[in-house]
């Protein structure tokens, strides 16, 4: 019995091992500076933190790296860098380096990344950039599906990413991007107010005829270019014209008092907020 219980925890662990490689493989490693390079203290950095890199070549503890936003060449030390797979999974990054990155101001809210641990393999973390950096931490089964809720399951960490990327589904708020990404959903970005057209005339008001106002000009749904006012302005000003024409001095006061009065709306509040489930949050 003992050798078959040994036998089924190799197997789960080979089974756990290759579907991390297969993570990886395939998939063109970009490196994310982790810290200025050099120290502020000592120089000027060349590289800052958060800035992405290209790998150029492997020697040793260092990397000849190429910048992604400068398109600078230089050589950066083993310990300054990550390397990030598929955009958003981040190899061996701490909680407080990962709320650092996030919170750079290129982020937005939904900005995410799920960091594998620094202490045991195959244990992965998703953090989000909400009002503040909330981390969900992902657990596995035996078969290697994952989950953050329970009541939700996923085969691959891609399938669990794109999910929460078309629906919050109890995290903090939507996926909107992989951290530094630099893209991210049409709903965060604000809507631009219209234009505002200022259109002058070029006739005197005081020389207009009250008969050109509120003369019925062509009939309804067809245009007069030709005329000075518009059909719908004409219309409401005719109206506003016969109307006061017809009423005497009370009357006319009579309607001016009942347009003053305002009416109060209570605002219902038996509706509460909703209140998300984050029992999952580390």
């Amino acid at each position: 019995m003992g050798n078959v219980i040994w036998g089924q925890e190799a197997e789960n662990k080979t089974n756990t091992s290759y579907h991390d490689s297969a993570l990886k493989a395939g998939e063109e490693v970009t490196l994310v500076v982790l810290h200025d390079y050099p120290s502020p203290d000592i120089s000027e950095p060349i590289f800052r933190m958060g800035e992405k890199l290209r790998v150029l070549s492997q020697e040793g503890n260092w990397w000849r790296v190429r910048s992604v936003q400068s398109g600078s060449e230089n050589y950066i030390p083993n310990n300054h860098i990550t390397k990030v797979y598929h955009g958003w999974l981040f190899e061996g990054v701490v909680r407080q380096k990962a709320e650092e990155l996030l919170s750079l101001p290129e982020n937005r809210v939904g900005s995410f990344m799920v960091r594998e641990s620094t202490k045991q393999r195959g244990v992965y973390t998703m953090s989000v950039k909400h009002r503040s950096i909330k981390h969900y931490k992902i657990y596995r089964l035996e078969n290697s599906w994952y989950y953050i809720s329970p009541r939700l399951t996923f085969q691959c960490l891609e399938e669990m990413v794109n999910h929460y990327s078309d629906s919050a589904d109890g995290l903090c708020c939507v996926l909107t991007g992989p951290c530094l990404s630099g893209t991210f959903s049409p709903l965060d970005i604000p809507s631009q107010p219209p234009p505002v057209v200022m259109r002058h005339n070029n006739f005197d008001w005081k020389k207009v005829d009250r008969k050109d106002l509120i003369s019925a000009g062509a009939a309804q749904g067809q245009q007069n270019r030709d005329a000075m006012v518009s059909y719908g302005v004409r219309n409401s000003m005719a109206s506003y014209l016969s109307l006061a024409g017809d009423q005497d001095p009370g009357q006319q006061k009579k309607n001016r008092k009942q347009k003053s009065k305002s009416v109060c709306v209570i605002p219902d509040h038996s509706l509460s907020h909703l209140h998300l489930d984050e029992d999952y949050e580390t």
